[in-house]
């Protein structure tokens, strides 16, 4: 990992910033100021041109989305917009007509990925203890795009990752030869992903797999004058609306909030059918992918959790092995 990831976050976040002005060349616009916003998985800018329009630019700093992913997740979002029936970011082209740059960027050593979007007004709900009619809302959201995804096709230059594999198709930071955990860690969670796999699969035998967002919650939306907008479409990929529903209750911690999702997603279409195994197996399936990510990232913020956040992962993987 280069040493820019080491650097301050504060120097980071400056030098991205500065780096930003450098992306926003290839824009029809004359930049006013431009602001850090987000810096998590991936970073945010917040742009303000001279004229007063504002935009938000995503840098993928840390996403592994290659070329051909972020060709289909603008597609996706483009999709969405034009339907209307769900508020999503509005994309903005380059000069020359695309959604994409990708430019070489010499001090974190990486090709920056990023794209611009118009900016949308709003506040994320407490992703802690979110507002029952947030949490409704995100389920009739996630309903709406199940709906509008049986007729969505890929563009031929584009992919997703099918979210049929067991890590979803990242690399494997716990139990290759680059995990850092010791042998008895990485046998307790080979007996958990054994378990996940194979129910996974039995999941999608016969099932016609579609775009899902993946990574629905609190921090991934904006709630704004009595409507919600979805952003960050980041992780979406080719899966089943289990799937997308057991991830976002998740993040979920009470029944209140699981009855408000629910309700909103019934109100659009009938909850797909999750027994109370599914959605065990499922939860624990996300749970371990987001440790895997911790041990993946360069955000350091994020890495000074790992050691918390495995041992509550460990204590929820032998629970799950004695059900």
């Amino acid at each position: 990992m280069s040493d820019f990831f080491y650097l301050p976050e504060e120097v980071q976040k400056d030098e991205l910033a500065s780096f930003s002005r450098v992306i926003l060349a290839h824009y029809f616009l004359e930049v006013d100021s431009i602001e850090c916003v987000s810096f998590e998985y991936n970073t945010t800018m917040k742009v303000t041109a001279t004229d007063g329009r504002e935009f938000a630019l995503r840098i993928n700093i840390n996403s592994p989305r290659t070329t051909e992913n972020l060709r289909a997740e603008i597609a996706w979002v483009q999709y969405l917009e034009k339907d209307g029936r769900v508020r999503a970011p509005k994309m903005v082209s380059t000069k020359d007509g695309s959604y994409l740059t990708e430019i070489f960027h010499e001090k974190s050593g990486r090709t920056l990925r990023s794209v611009l979007y118009a900016w949308i007004p709003g506040v994320e709900p407490d992703e802690d203890e979110p507002e029952l009619i947030h949490v409704e809302a995100m389920g009739r959201s996630m309903a709406l795009m199940h709906t509008i995804a049986t007729s969505f096709e890929l563009p031929v230059d584009s992919n997703l990752p099918q979210l049929d594999d067991v890590m979803w198709w990242t690399e494997d930071f716990l139990l290759s030869e680059k995990s850092v955990l010791d042998s008895d860690t990485k046998s307790l969670i080979s007996k958990a992903l054994t378990i996940i796999a194979a129910h996974v699969a039995q999941l999608f035998v016969g099932e016609k797999p579609i775009v899902i967002h993946a990574d629905l919650h609190g921090g991934n939306v904006l709630w704004n004058e009595d409507s919600l907008s979805v952003i960050d479409f980041d992780d979406c990929g080719i899966g089943l609306p289990i799937q997308d529903l057991a991830t976002a209750k998740y993040y979920l911690d009470t029944p209140e909030q699981h009855a408000a999702f629910e309700k909103g997603y019934s109100s659009v279409m009938p909850l797909p059918t999750m027994t109370p195994r599914d959605e065990a197996v499922l939860r624990l399936q996300r749970r371990i992918i987001l440790l895997n990510y911790l041990y993946e990232t360069s955000n350091q913020a994020h890495r000074e959790i790992i050691p918390e956040y495995l041992e509550e992962s460990l204590s929820r993987i032998r629970t799950f092995l004695e059900m």
